[in-house]
């Protein structure tokens, strides 16, 4: 049986410090290898922390809301010997026995069976409150039991004639703390609008030819590639085709440096309840429209569940982000720092525009271009819009490279 410690997971060099967000497990409860003991939140991400091994939580060092460094120790559990692997409730007891006497609040020896020293232990009771009915007024596991039912109803009334009273009252107000996911990206914002020159250039794509194809062509390329065609996949070549053409938009500032990149790793914006998140399509210029397909649901999927790594969320070379989802009709977007552009989508809408002299009703999506104007030019980020806008309007130009 030996102590060991449970640590913040290493930090890369751009994530500074994380906040501990819940502790799946008390002090006192039996813990199985790889579960998940304690969440803790990045500005970028939710990291998992698991158990290392078999054992009991035996204490908790740093508690919900505090702020931890890289490889800090959050906490120390006692593993289990070998020769009780295939027993955990022998385990349990085994180690309640050694170690009880750290792990009570309050004078409980070893008069009391292991069930009951389990008890008190991990539901953080004191013996003196409890009217024992053993022999010698010893307290028993159904003493306990009966204990914990009193104090969960008297909770419960608590909570019924508090919801009761909240509803009586008109003039409600809820404070929750900021996120550190949403306080990074709040400073973030704030640290762009103060220090970029951002401006933001517009135009809208008549989508027809999109909407076509993916018609046409949506069921054959599911049945060949097991993926749904989506409209990601087309922004995503569409732009990589831009920064080859438009080198100043595939940029980052560097202090007073210029980085232009001669590769397109293109960041995808996925809201998650936490926040938006921007993972990393690396090498998009290589992949073909099924494989950034899968790319970005896989993204999507993790996101969901709170699985993106780092790895997944740094770097980039630019941002998209498509508010169309949500409904949005047009929207300025905020530069991704240390990116100096960003492209945003929106909702696609059938409007009456003019073609060949006639009234036609299509289907039509206005684009914008944010960009830092102490480093590209109008012209610059003008056409790059309209690269992109032409080539969503006739796709073909990227076959024949037109």
């Amino acid at each position: 049986m030996n102590s060991v410690n449970i640590l913040t997971p290493n930090l890369p060099e751009s994530v500074k410090t994380a906040t501990i967000i819940i502790w799946h497990k008390k002090i006192g409860d039996f813990i199985k290898k790889d579960e998940i003991l304690v969440e803790i939140e990045t500005d970028k991400i939710i990291l998992e922390v698991p158990a290392i091994s078999d054992g009991i939580l035996y204490s908790i060092l740093e508690k919900t809301g505090n702020i931890v460094n890289s490889q800090q120790i959050l906490g120390t559990m006692t593993t289990v010997a070998n020769n009780t692997h295939n027993n955990p409730e022998k385990k349990s007891e085994k180690i309640i026995n050694d170690i009880s006497q750290n792990m009570l609040q309050r004078n409980v020896n070893n008069n009391f069976s292991p069930t009951v020293r389990r008890l008190l232990s991990s539901n953080n009771m004191k013996t003196d409150n409890i009217q024992g009915t053993g022999i010698n007024h010893r307290i028993t596991k159904q003493d306990i039991e009966k204990t914990l039912d009193q104090t969960n109803n008297t909770h419960e009334k608590n909570i019924n004639n508090q919801q009761q009273t909240k509803h009586l009252l008109q003039r409600n107000k809820t404070r929750i703390k900021m996120t550190h996911i949403r306080k990074c990206i709040a400073d973030r914002l704030v640290h762009v609008k103060r220090n970029t020159a951002m401006l933001t250039t517009f135009n809208e794509v008549n989508m027809q030819q999109i909407v076509k194809l993916r018609k046409k062509y949506g069921q054959s390329f599911q049945e060949r590639h097991s993926i749904k065609l989506g409209l990601m996949s087309f922004y995503v070549k569409a732009v990589v085709e831009g920064l080859k053409r438009i080198p100043e938009i595939n940029t980052s500032v560097d202090n007073e440096d210029i980085i232009y990149y001669n590769y397109f790793d293109i960041n995808v914006a996925i809201s998650t309840p936490k926040g938006l998140v921007t993972p990393v399509i690396r090498n998009a210029n290589l992949m073909s429209m099924a494989d950034i397909e899968k790319k970005i649901k896989k993204f999507a999927t993790k996101a969901k569940l709170s699985q993106l790594s780092i790895s997944d969320l740094i770097g980039g070379n630019f941002t998209i982000t498509n508010g169309g989802v949500f409904g949005s009709l047009l929207s300025t977007p905020i530069i991704n720092p240390p990116q100096t552009a960003i492209l945003g989508i929106h909702n696609i809408h059938d409007r009456p525009i003019a073609i060949n002299n006639e009234v036609c009703i299509r289907p039509m999506m206005y684009i914008a271009l944010s960009y830092d104007h102490r480093i590209i030019d109008g012209k610059e980020a003008i056409s790059f819009l309209l690269v992109v806008k032409n080539i969503l309007e006739d796709f073909n130009r990227i076959i024949l490279d037109i």
